[in-house]
């Protein structure tokens, strides 16, 4: 109580502060295991920038920039600014980094994860899987066409052309069963998928190829029998000339500085003459 000036008295009530709580305070009230959460994901960034750095240079190291070079997956990746090595260390940097957040989410203990920790764990590892084959089944695709098409660049046949593609796109399909696999799509699916696929085609390679099919079992028995060989001067289809070259499908006969190439199923179809001297 304090005397006033006019003889009355005044209360004066001390006020209490709140203590301002420090950053240290702060740090300390954190769980530990929040700490631990971010020192996982910290460890996982880190790990998926070297494992990143560890397979481009075991790729490029294998020789693959220089076997896919031409693809047309390698071509599209560089109109991006980025190439097929530079995409497999991104997407195993990816994976590691994405396992880590959900480990870390575990350990946190964040109740989301009571629901979804199990199916994603299972499922992350195969999806990585999936995605890494479709892509390699992408870049082996393309170069198992490049293959075939500089293999049968020889022949002068219409329907060889087809043949590469064909090729490609059955390495697509498988890449995309096994792939389909890795995440648990259900086996019958994929036989029936499969079992479509070949039925394909078999059965419309049968129609496109019956005359190229004819061809090369007709250029089978010539090599086997050999009734003419390189050097002979014979007389197939209207046409005379001497043999430059016989293969599974067509022989090669020049005349007079021309070339004449003769499908084999020719020979069997109109019979040959071997012009003796």
């Amino acid at each position: 109580m304090v005397g006033s000036l006019f003889g009355g008295s005044v209360s004066v009530t001390a006020t209490e502060t709140t203590p301002l709580v420090t950053a240290r305070e702060v740090i300390l009230g954190v769980p530990g295991r929040i700490w631990l959460a971010l020192g996982i994901v910290l460890l996982g960034v880190v790990l998926g920038y070297l494992v990143n750095l560890v397979n481009r240079r075991l790729l490029r190291r294998a020789g693959v920039p220089e076997s896919i070079e031409g693809t047309a997956f390698e071509r599209t990746a560089r109109s991006l600014d980025t190439s097929t090595v530079d995409l497999v260390g991104q997407l195993s940097m990816y994976f590691v980094v994405g396992l880590s957040i959900l480990v870390a989410l575990s350990v946190a203990e964040v109740d989301v994860l009571t629901v979804f920790w199990g199916e994603v764990a299972v499922f992350l590892p195969g999806l990585f899987l999936a995605v890494l084959i479709v892509l390699v089944g992408l870049v082996v695709g393309d170069k198992v066409e490049i293959v075939v098409r500089d293999r049968l660049s020889g022949i002068k046949l219409p329907q060889v052309g087809i043949l590469p593609l064909l090729a490609k796109y059955s390495v697509f399909y498988v890449a995309l069963l096994i792939a389909l696999a890795t995440i648990n799509v259900p086996i019958s699916a994929l036989l029936v998928l499969l079992g479509g696929y070949v039925f394909g085609v078999v059965f419309l390679g049968g129609i496109a190829f019956k005359d190229m099919l004819a061809s090369g079992a007709a250029g089978m028995y010539l090599l086997l029998n050999q009734p003419y060989s390189i050097g002979d001067q014979v007389e197939v289809g209207g046409q005379r000339g001497i043999v430059q070259e016989v293969d599974v499908f067509v022989t090669h006969v020049e005349s007079e500085g021309e070339e004449y190439i003769v499908p084999n199923r020719k020979v069997f179809e109109n019979g040959i003459v071997r012009v003796r001297s």
